[in-house]
């Protein structure tokens, strides 16, 4: 993949295993890959929440029960058709049935999202470098649905070490324009990037971006600060 006359190597991590609650990640993941100091790691939301025990029990064939454990982890519930649930989260996130996922988990559980996405992101950061690995970024990703569109797409709902927005306003475009109001989500385009190798059904539940430039590191805004406040949302 080429960007901006520089080349991305995506990869996947496969290896792992069943991942269970008190696993460490960041373990798990810089013996199953061969990592490079400005690699950015990019990881599942099932599998963090795996590790961290946020599993919940339910009866899949009980649409009660189901509705209950989405009502659960809601704060707000925009929507309803059938089963299916629009809700934000406690983190800020519109998606589906407020993320509760109920594929690719034992029968009779739920996955909910981490508590912090973006800290889970820093433990496994830091857990690859106490490990004596290299400094990369991490993004944890979660797929979501999107407005208007058909189709779903990864996005990120936790990072560190990465940004998870590249602010280009007072920049300037390529025909010397100064740039007003241009704010990428790299961190978004990562975890969509990454789930070209992951896929959701090859059981490869973690990827590696290699080549990417130095101006997408850092410690700016995290995905949780990405949320439009309410006064800022034309569809509230």
């Amino acid at each position: 993949m080429q960007t901006g006359g520089s080349t991305l190597t995506i990869f996947g991590i496969a290896g792992f295993g069943e991942v269970r609650a008190g696993d460490d990640l960041g373990a798990l993941i810089a013996a199953a890959a061969d990592l490079d100091d400005r690699d950015i790691v990019v990881v599942t939301q099932k599998i963090v929440s795996k590790a961290e025990g946020r599993l919940v029990a339910v009866d899949h064939g009980d649409a009660a029960a189901r509705r209950r454990v989405v009502e659960g982890e809601s704060t707000r519930v925009l929507r309803r058709r059938g089963e299916l649930i629009i809700a934000e989260t406690a983190h800020g996130f519109v998606c589906a049935n407020a993320g509760v996922d109920f594929s690719n988990v034992p029968d009779g559980q739920a996955a909910l999202l981490p508590r912090d996405p973006d800290r889970s992101a820093q433990r496994i950061r830091d857990a690859i470098r106490a490990g004596g690995g290299p400094t990369v970024g991490v993004v944890v990703s979660d797929t979501f649905g999107r407005p208007w569109r058909r189709g779903l797409t990864d996005v990120a709902i936790g990072c560190a070490g990465v940004l998870a927005v590249l602010d280009l306003r007072g920049t300037c475009d390529a025909g010397g324009r100064e740039l007003q109001v241009t704010e990428v989500a790299i961190a978004d385009e990562l975890a969509a990037a990454a789930e070209l190798v992951m896929g959701k059904d090859r059981g490869i539940p973690a990827a590696v971006i290699r080549g990417a430039p130095a101006a997408w590191f850092g410690d700016g805004r995290a995905v949780r600060d990405l949320p439009r406040p309410a006064a800022d949302d034309l569809f509230r």
